[in-house]
This record gives C-alpha cells, structure tokens and sequence, in this order.
C-alpha cells in the first residue's frame, strides 16, 4: 500500500514526564492534538486525560508534593517562555511569571514543594541569572548573576545548595557551582583546565555528595562520584561511550545511560558500590530517556526508534518487568517502517564518519538519494522517528543521515574538529560523502540532494555554494545562509554562546564571511527549497530571505514557505502539514524517485 506525506506526518508521539508525588499517576507529553501538550495517564493503565489544552506546545512536570505541574511556553515560537501551574485535572492555571519581554525557565524545585529555581535574562536581555521564587508566598531574590549564561539545574535533598550550570567562552566546555542559600557561598565542582563538560549533581539521599557524569581528562564522558565534606571527587565508572546517570530519591538505584554509536542502552548499579545489578530490557534498539518514581519502585521511560514513533513505558525495578503505557495513533501498517544500516567513511584526511543509511524496500536499480544533516553543530544524528525520512524511503528515496565532524557522541577530539577556523572541514565531509554515495550499491549519487534544519540548514547551502557540481537540490530550514549576519542579528543572548563555536565578529569576521553559503551564492546552481519561521529567536528569517533573494535574481529556482506562527522549526502539526509536502514535491520534481 502506497502512503502520502500527510498518513506520517499524522502518526503521534507521546513521551513520560515524571510521576505524581504518590506515583498513581504519570505525566505524558503527547502531540494528540497537533503540538505537545500535556496529559495524565494512570500509572496501571488507562486513558489518557487532557492537561492542557494551547495552541502553543508546552513542557511540564509534577511539583514533588501536590497533584500540580509546573510547565512552560512561549508565543508563536519566540521563546519568551514564561512558567505558569496548573493542577493535573486540568483546573487552576496561574501564571508564576508574566514578562513576555524576557526568558524563564525552570531551574529545578526543592523536595519539599516549596522553592523554584527560576533562570531568566530579565535584568539586562542578554545575561541569564538565577533566582529563587517561594512557591507559597511568591517572594524572590537574585541568588545568581556572574553573567553569560546560567542555569539553575536542582537543590540538594534538604534545599540548602542549589546547582547552578554556567557556560564559559570554550566550545562545549561548562562549570557547576554549588550556591548555599543560607550564606551565598559559591563551590565551584570539578574546576578543570582542559575543555570540558561537566553535568549537574544527581544527589545521594543524605546529601553527603552526589554522581555526575564528565569528560575532565578523557575522551568520553563518564560517570564520578563526589564528597561534599572534602570537595573531591573521582571516576567510578567508565566506557568507551559517553555515560550519564541519575539516582532515586530513597538511594537506592543508579541509573546509568550509555550512548551507543547512537543507540540507548540502561542499566541499574548500586550507589555504594557501583556493581550492576541488571540491564533494562527495551522494547527494541532506539533511544530511551526515564525518570524514576519518588520512591524509586518505578521508571517512566520513553522509548523512541526508527519504526516507533514514541510511546511512554513502565519499567519495574523490583521486578525488571516492563510495559507499555501509552499507544499513540497511527494507522500505518508496521512493515511500512525501515531500520537504518550504520557505515563508515574515511574522509578527505582520513577521519572515520558514521552514517546511517535507510534503503526503501521495494525499489530495485539505483535510487536517488537525500542526506539528512543534523542541527546543532552540538548534536548528532540519531535514529529515532522521523517522518519525513521514513516517507522518503517509503517514496522510493535512500536516505543518507552522516554525523560529519563536530558532532557530538563520538568522543571530545571528534566533536571539536569543526571549531571556528575549521568549520569548512565538516562541509569537506559531504564532499567525501557524496564521493561515497557512488561506491554503494543501490544509491544514485547522480540524484543527490542535501536536506537539514538549523546548522544543518547551513550545511546544505555550503554544499550547494562550495560544491556546485555534485548535490542535485536542496532542502533548507531554518538555515544559516551567512555567519556573519547571523552572528549580527541572532538574539543578543545568543550571540557569545554562537561565537565560541563559529568564531567572533570582532576576531574572525574575513573568516566568517568566507565560509558563508551567501558570499558564494553566485556558485550555487542546484534548486532550493527553504522553510522558516517570522518568530526565529535563533537564526532570524533574514538569513532565510537574503538567499532565496539572491537565487531568484540568478535565475534559480527557489522556494521560500514562512510560517508566521512559528520559530526555530515547525512546532504546529498545520504547517508541518503544509511546508513538508510541498519540500517533497519540490525533490519529486527533480531528483525523479521510483
């Protein structure tokens, strides 16, 4: 059976949010009705109730000792996101900050229900400082203001330190300070001088120290314990992936997490010793994140993979069993979904990159191909469910999803080898890529094109201006067609943490402007196809408008869809309805699939 666009794009997803304070109850973040909102679901089983009810989607979670969610949202995907509470029947809604000018964030609740952690740029626009709000009389102090940007990330279990996670000036390098609410006191936690990332404190029930999980003097992330009385800390569990970790409130369980070449495996040790006491079964090979209950007996998990949309999961510590909360809708049948094949190629200067490839089933021959280019650059591509791509295999396409240099998940040195000076290295990788493409059986190298959001965006026009000959089309959203503009007029909260990836404007400008798709636009010769939205905090719709202008003056075929309810992507399930057939018929008309 042939399906459209639209049958994908109308498969739901739900995901576990944490339990209610007696653990009856699971909060579930479901696009049911078109953006995420928030519903409530027995923990035995049973419907799903309706939450919340916005245009806008929405995050949340159970305050620790009543039946009322503390969530957030914005406007029109400006991200102003302002905090509000409302109780799980649906009934209640208060707002707890209203300044639509600024941005507020949830920076964690003490354990007894009483103290928020708020994070917001309120005091100048640009800086995020950290407060401290009284959940019962609304009083609030600044507890944190050394500029840039900060996060509250939790308290210790008796609300005395509260966790404060602040960037520094180096690419994906962090600190973490204990702030003492009773004397102001700042510890700073695992000071370091190489590059790295430090995660917040994931305590240990009586408050003398707590797991976290870092990269300090290695290659991988991995998991270390500390001691509050002496301020130190060591390694107590390592791999050869990254690892991260969280603890339930009685002591009991340590949950480990392992990224995998992209793939979540769990597993449970024991806090004192650290010795594993069982792997959790998944459902299948994915990507799974959990929480526990409070009092540890169970996880809400939610696993997503390539052929699942996203569902919310139980899992039984006790009795290691597992099962499945919630079935979101979706009417394709189960065979329609493909599982990605995971390869490498050697690059340019013989750096390994991964790449997932997802082949249609019943397309013999050669078939065109559309590589997918993750956002970021900090991320990585992983094979989770993603309509589009599974529509194009399904269509007859063979989707190519490479994790080019500067990705995250394969150790420190990989992920900083596309940092400022070398940002055209990682463009170099589709160079290699496409290469590639023409050595592998089945895919069409002739019939390429490059697809991706974000930075992705930009790496699909930088393919298209630094590599005219090769990439048949192109799909762009969100994307940056110039650093330097970008940087320009990025919100100015953004802008210091932007440049420590891609260079300054005041140090780097030349660069900037040279490795910009927009300063070879003259080169590009494919059509493009580009999506954005008004509301873009992060890569403004000016980056969308300056290209398609200069293509349509050249004579290329362009689109441009802007979506004046959105921001940063395609929140609302109307204009995904919308942009992404109309990106699809646009390759259909080119690259000729099946």
């Amino acid at each position: 059976m042939r399906y459209s666009l639209a049958d994908f794009l109308e498969i739901r997803t739900a995901a576990a949010s944490g339990f209610s304070p007696d653990g009856s109850k699971v909060l579930v973040n479901s696009n049911l009705s078109g953006t995420m909102q928030l519903f409530v679901v027995p923990r035995d089983g049973g419907e799903l109730t309706a939450v919340t009810s916005f245009d806008e989607p929405v995050t949340g979670g159970y305050l620790p000792t009543s039946d009322e969610i503390l969530f957030i949202k914005d406007e029109g995907g400006n991200e102003h996101h302002q905090i509000h509470r409302i109780g799980d029947d649906g009934t209640g809604l208060r707002a707890i900050t209203a300044d639509p000018d600024h941005i507020h964030r949830v920076g964690g609740v003490t354990r007894d229900g009483r103290t928020l952690a708020i994070t917001s740029n309120r005091r100048n626009g640009v800086d995020f400082d950290v407060y401290v709000h009284d959940l019962h009389t609304g009083d609030e102090r600044l507890v944190f203001d050394m500029g840039g940007w900060c996060e509250g990330s939790g308290f210790s279990p008796d609300g005395r330190f509260l966790t404060v996670y602040r960037m520094t000036n180096r690419t994906f390098d962090n600190d973490v300070y204990l702030v003492d609410l009773q004397t102001g006191d700042r510890l700073h936690i695992a000071p370091h001088e190489s590059e790295a990332s430090v995660s917040p404190p994931r305590w240990l029930p009586d408050g003398s120290g707590f797991f976290f999980s870092t990269e300090i003097d290695r290659e991988f992330s991995a998991i270390a314990g500390y001691v509050l009385t002496n301020a130190s800390w060591s390694y107590v569990l390592e791999a050869d992936w990254d690892l991260s970790c969280s603890i339930d409130w009685p002591g009991r369980s340590l949950l480990v997490t392992a990224n995998e070449d992209g793939y979540t495996k769990l597993a449970l040790h024991d806090p004192d010793t650290i010795a594993l006491r069982s792997e959790i079964t998944l459902p299948g090979s994915g990507i799974t994140t959990g929480g526990f209950s409070r009092d540890g007996r169970f996880l809400g998990l939610t696993f997503v993979s390539s052929s699942e949309a996203g569902d919310a999961w139980l899992y039984e510590v006790e009795t290691r069993h597992t099962s499945r909360l919630t079935t979101s809708p979706n009417a394709l049948a189960r065979d329609v979904f493909v599982e990605p094949e995971v390869h490498r190629l050697s690059s340019f200067d013989g750096e390994s990159i991964p790449v997932f490839v997802y082949r249609p089933r019943s397309v013999s021959g050669h078939a065109p191909v559309v590589v997918v280019i993750h956002g970021g650059p900090e991320s990585q591509f992983v094979p989770n469910f993603n309509p589009v791509v599974q529509y194009l295999v399904h269509r007859g396409y063979n989707v190519v999803a490479p994790n080019v240099r500067g990705s995250t998940g394969y150790g420190k040195r990989f992920h900083r080898l596309d940092d400022k000076r070398k940002r055209l290295d990682s463009v170099r990788d589709l160079e290699a890529l496409h290469a590639w493409l023409r050595s592998q059986p089945g895919l069409d190298a002739s019939r390429a094109a490059l697809w991706g959001g974000s930075y992705g965006g930009y790496m699909v026009l930088a393919g298209l201006a630094f590599q005219p000959p090769l990439w048949a089309a192109g799909v762009d959203i969100v994307g940056i067609s110039s650093l330097a503009t970008f940087l320009e007029n990025t919100s100015k909260w953004r802008r210091a943490f932007r440049e420590r990836e891609y260079g300054s404007l005041e140090e780097d400008y030349d660069f900037l402007v040279e490795a910009s798709p927009l300063a070879h636009v003259d080169d590009i010769r494919a059509p493009l196809f580009i999506i954005h939205g008004t509301n873009d905090p992060r890569v403004p719709l000016g980056e969308a408008q300056q290209v398609h202008a200069a293509l349509q003056a050249k004579g290329i075929p362009t689109e441009l869809a802007v979506y004046a309810d959105e921001g940063h992507g395609l929140a609302k399930l109307k204009n995904r309805l919308d942009a992404y057939p109309r990106a699809v018929d646009f390759l259909d008309r080119i690259l000729r699939p099946g």
